[in-house]
């Protein structure tokens, strides 16, 4: 039996044609019957760090009797000369979160997968505070099970008041261990689903996982770093993916 909030990530590598640059998380999220892979802005383009893929691939898996089974799949991130993602912007300023609406057709028939909906984004702010228990599914420096190409999940908490936006931005803030290659990666907090609303996938989604935190002041031989995290608030799919 496998756990279904695990078939929601896919494992991203960003390549500059056929050179491999990096590795990320992404996830499923679907709305009206489109399909988008979800991940951070940074993943498809980083000016600071000189970050300018061509197009990424993610890995998916192909018989739902057998999830040793799988085979990459590539995205182009350009088409005529013009970026195919989607990202946000508010008053703060750009927002890490991109999508890329993924074409069914393209897909092998046999694929396997499940993906967030709208329902998934249903918050509900007095049952979120400070200290409530969520999980980060992805894929930390390319960690992953590599005989069922499946993701893993890092345990984490809620650090800054959630609905408020920290220092301005649209994000929150999570108390976890995380690495490089979890850019992307779902933060969700498990759900009490009594209505069944959200089938066999009861989970809020909260945010998607951006970078780690530091202090700039910090003495990196006397004091660690801090362990905390941006999140973005996840409600920006719904911008993301309108029509």
């Amino acid at each position: 039996m496998i756990e279904p909030l695990l078939l929601t990530a896919a494992r991203v590598c960003t390549f500059d044609q056929q050179r491999l640059l990096t590795n990320a998380t992404g996830f499923f999220f679907e709305r009206d019957g489109q399909l988008f892979l979800v991940t951070s802005r940074h993943v498809v383009i980083d000016e600071p760090s000189k970050h300018f893929p061509d197009r990424i691939e993610i890995e998916l898996h192909t018989d739902p009797q057998n999830m040793a089974s799988s085979t990459g799949f590539s995205i182009p991130l350009y088409r005529h000369g013009k970026s195919i993602w989607r990202q946000g912007v508010d008053t703060a300023g750009e927002i890490d979160v991109a999508v890329i609406e993924i074409e069914r057709a393209a897909l092998p028939k046999t694929t396997v997968y499940r993906a967030f909906t709208p329902q998934h984004l249903n918050a509900d702010a007095n049952q979120v505070e400070v200290g409530s228990s969520l999980l980060v599914v992805g894929f930390p420096l390319g960690f992953h099970d590599t005989l069922h190409h499946m993701p893993v999940v890092r345990h984490a908490v809620i650090a800054s008041s959630f609905g408020l936006r920290f220092q301005g931005e649209g994000y929150f803030l999570t108390d976890a261990r995380t690495h490089r290659g979890t850019s992307g990666a779902s933060v969700v907090m498990r759900v009490r689903d009594g209505d069944g609303a959200l089938g066999d996938l009861p989970w809020m989604l909260l945010g998607v996982h951006s970078a780690r935190l530091d202090v700039g002041t910090r003495d990196r031989k006397i004091d660690e770093a801090l362990g905390l995290n941006c999140a973005w608030y996840a409600d920006i799919l719904m911008t993301l993916t309108a029509d």
